[in-house]
């Protein structure tokens, strides 16, 4: 009874979430998301990039591209934030103040390119080469057959890992704490371990995890959805073999 009771003071003190659950919803969700949804766009865009010059034939874009893969896959995600986020932030003061959010945003999605990159990379490399010499022989030249044709298959491949990525990217955002945040700035975890702190209980930040759960939970089983659908979407061996027959006659 006495290890129940410690434990419902450490982790289900009631009074200490209701205090915390306005905050939590008015700044730290909004936070965490703005975080999280900018660095999935910037990603996004700096991830096609990297997989565009890893898959050139020319050894001046290759090679940076996988050197930047190696380097930010590399280097833990916290030290990757200290060093841009403190690194810089003597530079850009000038531009946006003391505003931490700019570089946490840039090193999360510097992060996040290089795994979307490889994401991507593995996507286009699984797409037939018959496709792209189909596109050709309508018409289509090299670049207009990569981006009209072969990219887009590769990235409806790759769906259910981009997702994941995105999800990972929802709980990184936790580590942009690091650099100082106003309490307008706060995210999720920031105003728990804050709260547990002042209360001196675990509480806000059990509620902080839940917050973390509501969001990534939906997006796993999209993950699965996006799965299911793509491996019921593809034709069975029987039926390739039958087009391909079509195609002959």
């Amino acid at each position: 009874m006495d290890i129940w009771s410690t434990l419902k003071d450490t982790f289900l003190d009631w009074e200490s979430m209701r205090a915390v659950l306005p905050e939590m919803l008015k700044v730290g969700l909004v936070n965490t998301l703005i975080l999280a949804a900018a660095s999935v766009v910037l990603g996004t865009v700096l991830g096609m990039i990297v997989a565009v010059m890893g898959l050139s034939r020319k050894r001046l874009l290759r090679w940076p591209a996988k050197i930047y893969t190696d380097i930010f896959r590399g280097l833990p995600a916290i030290l990757t934030i200290l060093l841009i986020g403190q690194g810089l932030s003597p530079i850009t003061r000038h531009w946006w103040g003391p505003n931490p959010y700019p570089l946490g945003i840039l090193a999360l999605s510097l992060i996040a390119a290089a795994y979307i990159g490889e994401i991507f990379r593995s996507g286009i490399q699984s797409v037939e080469k018959g496709q792209l010499e189909a596109a050709r022989a309508l018409g289509f030249g090299y670049s207009a057959g990569m981006w009209l044709v072969v990219i887009p298959q590769g990235v409806r491949r790759v769906l259910p890992a981009l997702v994941n990525q995105f999800i990972a990217l929802v709980k990184e955002s936790s580590l942009v704490y690091f650099l100082g945040l106003l309490a307008s700035q706060r995210e999720l975890f920031r105003i728990g371990q804050d709260a547990a702190a002042t209360n001196g209980n675990l509480s806000p930040l059990l509620l902080a995890g839940i917050f973390y759960l509501v969001i990534t939970v939906p997006l796993t089983h999209l993950v699965n959805w996006f799965d299911r659908r793509l491996r019921e979407g593809r034709p069975e061996e029987h039926e390739i073999e039958e087009l391909a027959h079509a195609d002959h006659r």
